[in-house]
């Protein structure tokens, strides 16, 4: 255990730590992941002590050199995390001591803990929005070419997991592309959030050394400077609204996680997975496992269960900084590795699955064109609902008979509608099914083509903003 002495806070404080309080306490295991951007923190805040006349000249360039000298230990993996170490400000405080001496005392004059770590998150956090974004657009980019290229695929489209209407391939991509591309949108309004600067907040009440806020603000490349300091030291909106967004992304990759294992499976075998991204069985020797999109589908409960944390770790605080607060971090590291992982296997699922044309067409089966018959009514002056019921009968004829709809003699379905005439024949193509739908949005291929083009340059607009 450590002597009174060596405790940052012995003055007040008399006798030890109970040692699993000191356990429970500390937390240098996780945010030791803080350290660099901690040392950057410190070396802006020093820059800032100096012009308020704290530091000489002499005693900043000591501390920035012990400075560069602790981050080049981390670097290299050889920085010694000693028991005393509670958190990685008083690891990095303690290191530069050892190194400089007393001068080190002075780097945290007039800033708390309480300012230095909501700082050093939100550096953490927009160096990793970045590489997150960059992995998202990735994904979504792997969505939209390989929709170009297979445009013509045609297979079924499902609700409620019955065969509805046929539908491109590529249409099935790119609503999955789109959706993503919301994702993204929200990754960038994130980024404003964070973008504000707390440094300068001290305790609570702010800092009372005339720190100009501005240079830390400009050292940090931050947007701007945090408003009231009480505020700026507990918020952690920016927290919830990345586990939030987190969350709605991980939804969305569960989504088609589902969708390609389905599809995947002997039962649909509309595709296959690469073996890069498959497992077998421990007992069954046929078996060929999706695992990849098993694991992202099951992250999606992983970082919910952050989200939902979070929140009830917020809900019934105080104002201003309380220990709870210790638990953001934790979540954070959490959710960027999961959200880095799961994107890159989805972007290498998608790149190499492999897609079975053949087994898609076979599952267009005629019923599957029963809308365009009551279509077919609607153009020849029928009122939708009435074309509905009776292409409705018409698939109860062709059940009643054993027979496919498209297999219905002109006297069977002129029995049910006089409107029926030899033409009727061309209703059931899945091409001219698919031509149809037109409209911005569908699944013709002017509109799909259309879609791809649109997200192209939606992609080239996020790609600036990552």
């Amino acid at each position: 255990m450590a002597a009174e002495g060596d405790k940052m806070m012995a003055g007040r404080f008399v006798g030890s730590t109970d040692p699993i309080m000191e356990m429970l306490s500390a937390s240098i295991t996780v945010d030791q992941r803080l350290s660099e951007v901690d040392i950057q923190g410190s070396m802006a805040y020093a820059k800032a002590l100096e012009k308020a006349g704290i530091l000489s000249k002499t005693e900043l360039e000591k501390i920035l050199s012990g400075l560069e000298k602790i981050s080049e230990e981390w670097s290299k993996g050889v920085f010694g995390v000693i028991p005393t170490d509670e958190d990685i400000h008083t690891a990095n405080e303690r290191r530069l001591k050892e190194l400089i001496g007393d001068v080190a005392g002075k780097l945290h004059t007039g800033r708390s803990r309480n300012d230095q770590v909501v700082t050093d998150l939100k550096l953490f956090m927009k160096n990793s929005l970045s590489i997150i974004s960059t992995h998202l657009l990735q994904l979504i980019k792997t969505l939209v070419e390989r929709a170009a290229i297979e445009i013509d695929v045609i297979l079924p489209g499902y609700t409620h997991l019955q065969k509805a209407q046929p539908i491109r391939w590529s249409q099935f991509l790119l609503s999955h592309a789109v959706a993503l591309t919301r994702d993204s949108e929200r990754l960038g309004e994130i980024k404003k959030r964070i973008n504000v600067l707390p440094l300068g907040s001290g305790a609570l009440a702010g800092n009372p050394l005339e720190i100009d806020r501005e240079l830390l603000r400009s050292e940090l490349d931050f947007a701007s400077i945090s408003l009231n300091s009480m505020d700026a030291v507990s918020e952690r909106d920016f927290v919830v609204e990345l586990l939030s967004v987190a969350t709605l992304l991980m939804i969305h990759l569960s989504k088609m996680a589902e969708d390609l294992i389905i599809y995947s499976t002997s039962e649909f075998g509309f595709l296959t997975l690469s073996d890069t991204y498959c497992s077998g069985s421990s007992l069954m020797p046929q078996k060929k496992n999706p695992d990849s999109l098993e694991l992202i589908r099951s992250k999606a409960g992983r970082v919910f269960g952050r989200l939902a944390a979070i929140l009830m770790v917020l809900k019934g605080l105080p104002s201003t900084y309380n220990k709870d607060l210790q638990e953001d971090k934790e979540a954070v590291f959490d959710v960027v590795d999961t959200l880095n992982a799961v994107l890159q296997v989805a972007t290498g699922v998608i790149s190499t699955l492999q897609i079975n044309k053949e087994n898609m067409e076979k599952a267009l089966s005629p019923e599957i064109l029963s809308s365009d018959l009551a279509l077919y009514l609607v153009h020849k002056g029928m009122p939708f609902r009435q074309a509905h019921i009776a292409a409705g009968k018409a698939v109860h004829l062709a059940e009643t008979k054993g027979i496919t709809i498209n297999n219905l003699s002109l006297e069977d379905l002129k029995s049910i509608s006089p409107l029926f005439g030899s033409d009727v024949a061309q209703v059931f193509s899945v091409v001219s099914s698919v031509e149809q739908y037109t409209a911005a949005g569908g699944t013709a291929k002017s509109s799909v083509s259309a879609q791809i083009e649109q997200l192209r340059e939606l992609l080239k607009r996020l790609k600036e903003q990552a």
